[in-house]
Protein backbone atom coordinates (compact mmCIF):
# COMPACT_ATOMS: atom_id res chain seq x y z
CA UNK A 1 0.00 0.00 0.00
CA UNK A 2 1.20 3.47 -0.86
CA UNK A 3 -0.31 6.73 0.42
CA UNK A 4 -0.72 9.17 -2.47
CA UNK A 5 -2.51 11.90 -0.56
CA UNK A 6 -3.90 12.80 2.84
CA UNK A 7 -6.09 15.42 4.45
CA UNK A 8 -6.69 16.35 8.07
CA UNK A 9 -9.62 18.61 9.00
CA UNK A 10 -10.52 19.87 12.46
CA UNK A 11 -12.91 22.69 13.37
CA UNK A 12 -9.91 25.06 13.32
CA UNK A 13 -7.78 24.02 10.34
CA UNK A 14 -7.36 22.07 7.14
CA UNK A 15 -4.05 20.40 6.35
CA UNK A 16 -3.77 18.96 2.84
CA UNK A 17 -0.69 16.87 2.10
CA UNK A 18 1.23 18.60 4.92
CA UNK A 19 0.21 22.09 3.72
CA UNK A 20 -2.08 24.19 5.88
CA UNK A 21 -4.80 25.68 3.68
CA UNK A 22 -5.95 29.25 4.01
CA UNK A 23 -9.50 29.22 5.40
CA UNK A 24 -11.51 31.50 7.63
CA UNK A 25 -13.89 30.65 10.43
CA UNK A 26 -14.24 27.83 12.90
CA UNK A 27 -16.42 24.74 12.75
CA UNK A 28 -19.29 24.94 10.27
CA UNK A 29 -18.02 28.32 9.01
CA UNK A 30 -14.60 26.82 8.24
CA UNK A 31 -16.23 24.13 6.06
CA UNK A 32 -18.41 26.70 4.29
CA UNK A 33 -15.40 28.91 3.61
CA UNK A 34 -13.37 25.96 2.29
CA UNK A 35 -16.28 24.99 0.04
CA UNK A 36 -16.64 28.54 -1.32
CA UNK A 37 -12.89 29.04 -1.85
CA UNK A 38 -11.89 25.69 -3.27
CA UNK A 39 -14.99 23.91 -4.56
CA UNK A 40 -18.00 26.16 -5.13
CA UNK A 41 -19.76 24.19 -7.86
CA UNK A 42 -22.06 21.77 -6.03
CA UNK A 43 -25.06 23.67 -4.63
CA UNK A 44 -26.35 20.53 -2.91
CA UNK A 45 -23.55 21.16 -0.36
CA UNK A 46 -25.78 23.57 1.55
CA UNK A 47 -28.49 20.92 1.99
CA UNK A 48 -26.06 18.36 3.44
CA UNK A 49 -25.73 17.49 7.11
CA UNK A 50 -22.47 18.15 9.00
CA UNK A 51 -20.97 14.70 8.33
CA UNK A 52 -21.63 14.93 4.59
CA UNK A 53 -20.25 18.46 4.40
CA UNK A 54 -17.08 17.34 6.15
CA UNK A 55 -16.60 14.32 3.89
CA UNK A 56 -17.50 16.23 0.76
CA UNK A 57 -15.06 19.09 1.42
CA UNK A 58 -12.31 16.65 2.40
CA UNK A 59 -12.83 14.55 -0.72
CA UNK A 60 -12.99 17.54 -3.06
CA UNK A 61 -9.78 19.05 -1.71
CA UNK A 62 -7.88 15.78 -1.71
CA UNK A 63 -9.07 14.67 -5.14
CA UNK A 64 -8.38 18.06 -6.73
CA UNK A 65 -4.89 17.98 -5.26
CA UNK A 66 -4.44 14.48 -6.68
CA UNK A 67 -5.16 15.95 -10.12
CA UNK A 68 -6.85 12.80 -11.36
CA UNK A 69 -10.40 14.13 -11.84
CA UNK A 70 -12.09 12.19 -14.61
CA UNK A 71 -15.60 12.53 -15.88
CA UNK A 72 -15.96 8.92 -17.01
CA UNK A 73 -17.06 6.31 -14.47
CA UNK A 74 -14.41 4.32 -12.66
CA UNK A 75 -14.89 1.17 -10.65
CA UNK A 76 -11.29 0.71 -9.49
CA UNK A 77 -11.49 3.07 -6.48
CA UNK A 78 -13.16 2.15 -3.21
CA UNK A 79 -14.43 4.55 -0.55
CA UNK A 80 -14.14 3.26 3.02
CA UNK A 81 -14.82 5.50 6.00
CA UNK A 82 -14.95 4.84 9.73
CA UNK A 83 -16.28 6.75 12.71
CA UNK A 84 -17.54 6.44 16.26
CA UNK A 85 -20.75 8.48 16.21
CA UNK A 86 -22.44 7.21 13.04
CA UNK A 87 -24.92 9.91 11.96
CA UNK A 88 -25.87 10.83 15.53
CA UNK A 89 -26.09 14.60 15.02
CA UNK A 90 -28.66 14.42 12.23
CA UNK A 91 -30.42 11.46 13.89
CA UNK A 92 -31.13 13.67 16.90
CA UNK A 93 -32.31 16.51 14.69
CA UNK A 94 -34.65 14.15 12.82
CA UNK A 95 -35.97 12.68 16.09
CA UNK A 96 -37.06 16.19 17.13
CA UNK A 97 -39.29 16.40 14.04
CA UNK A 98 -41.26 13.30 15.05
CA UNK A 99 -41.62 13.80 18.81
CA UNK A 100 -44.61 16.13 18.84
CA UNK A 101 -47.62 13.82 18.47
CA UNK A 102 -49.97 16.79 17.84
CA UNK A 103 -47.83 18.39 15.09
CA UNK A 104 -46.16 15.27 13.75
CA UNK A 105 -44.08 16.35 10.76
CA UNK A 106 -41.11 14.15 9.87
CA UNK A 107 -38.43 16.10 8.03
CA UNK A 108 -37.48 14.44 4.72
CA UNK A 109 -34.50 16.82 4.47
CA UNK A 110 -33.12 15.48 7.75
CA UNK A 111 -34.19 11.87 7.21
CA UNK A 112 -32.14 11.46 4.05
CA UNK A 113 -28.93 11.88 6.08
CA UNK A 114 -29.79 9.47 8.92
CA UNK A 115 -27.33 6.90 7.60
CA UNK A 116 -23.59 7.61 7.73
CA UNK A 117 -22.98 5.96 4.36
CA UNK A 118 -24.84 8.79 2.60
CA UNK A 119 -21.52 10.65 2.53
CA UNK A 120 -19.82 7.80 0.64
CA UNK A 121 -22.69 7.86 -1.84
CA UNK A 122 -22.40 11.62 -2.34
CA UNK A 123 -18.67 11.27 -3.05
CA UNK A 124 -19.20 8.31 -5.37
CA UNK A 125 -21.90 10.13 -7.35
CA UNK A 126 -19.88 13.34 -7.61
CA UNK A 127 -16.79 11.47 -8.86
CA UNK A 128 -18.48 8.77 -10.94
CA UNK A 129 -17.10 5.99 -8.74
CA UNK A 130 -18.78 2.64 -9.20
CA UNK A 131 -16.55 0.60 -6.89
CA UNK A 132 -17.07 -0.46 -3.32
CA UNK A 133 -18.34 2.07 -0.78
CA UNK A 134 -18.52 1.28 2.94
CA UNK A 135 -18.96 3.14 6.19
CA UNK A 136 -18.02 1.32 9.38
CA UNK A 137 -19.05 2.50 12.84
CA UNK A 138 -16.55 1.49 15.52
CA UNK A 139 -16.70 1.75 19.31
CA UNK A 140 -13.61 3.97 19.13
CA UNK A 141 -10.97 4.89 16.59
CA UNK A 142 -8.72 1.92 15.94
CA UNK A 143 -6.10 2.55 13.26
CA UNK A 144 -5.17 -1.15 13.17
CA UNK A 145 -8.73 -2.15 12.22
CA UNK A 146 -8.81 0.61 9.61
CA UNK A 147 -5.52 -0.60 8.12
CA UNK A 148 -6.71 -4.22 8.00
CA UNK A 149 -10.01 -3.36 6.32
CA UNK A 150 -8.24 -1.22 3.72
CA UNK A 151 -5.68 -3.96 3.05
CA UNK A 152 -8.45 -6.55 2.65
CA UNK A 153 -10.28 -4.25 0.24
CA UNK A 154 -7.17 -3.79 -1.87
CA UNK A 155 -6.82 -7.57 -2.22
CA UNK A 156 -9.75 -7.38 -4.65
CA UNK A 157 -8.27 -7.46 -8.16
CA UNK A 158 -10.74 -4.85 -9.40
CA UNK A 159 -9.75 -2.24 -6.79
CA UNK A 160 -6.55 -0.26 -7.46
CA UNK A 161 -6.98 2.54 -4.96
CA UNK A 162 -8.97 3.49 -1.91
CA UNK A 163 -10.20 6.76 -0.47
CA UNK A 164 -10.33 5.93 3.22
CA UNK A 165 -9.98 6.92 6.84
CA UNK A 166 -11.67 8.46 9.86
CA UNK A 167 -14.62 10.81 9.31
CA UNK A 168 -16.54 11.75 12.44
CA UNK A 169 -18.88 14.53 13.50
CA UNK A 170 -20.85 14.96 16.69
CA UNK A 171 -22.42 18.22 15.46
CA UNK A 172 -21.74 20.98 12.94
CA UNK A 173 -19.06 22.50 15.18
CA UNK A 174 -17.19 19.37 16.31
CA UNK A 175 -15.68 17.07 13.73
CA UNK A 176 -12.55 15.33 12.52
CA UNK A 177 -11.47 14.06 9.14
CA UNK A 178 -8.26 12.04 8.74
CA UNK A 179 -8.53 10.70 5.22
CA UNK A 180 -6.05 9.26 2.74
CA UNK A 181 -5.83 8.12 -0.84
CA UNK A 182 -4.12 4.73 -0.91
CA UNK A 183 -2.88 2.79 -3.95
CA UNK A 184 -1.87 -0.84 -4.19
Amino acid sequence: MKTIGKIHITPKEIVLNDRKLEVEGVGAELLKDAYRRYVGDYPKFFKMDALCRLGFVASELLLKDEGDRKEEPRSDRAIIFFNEHSSKAIDEKYAQTIQDKENYFPSPAAFVYTLPNIVTGEIAIRNHYQGETCFYVLEHRDDEIIRKVVEETLVDETINSCFCGWLDSTNSEEFLADLSLIEK
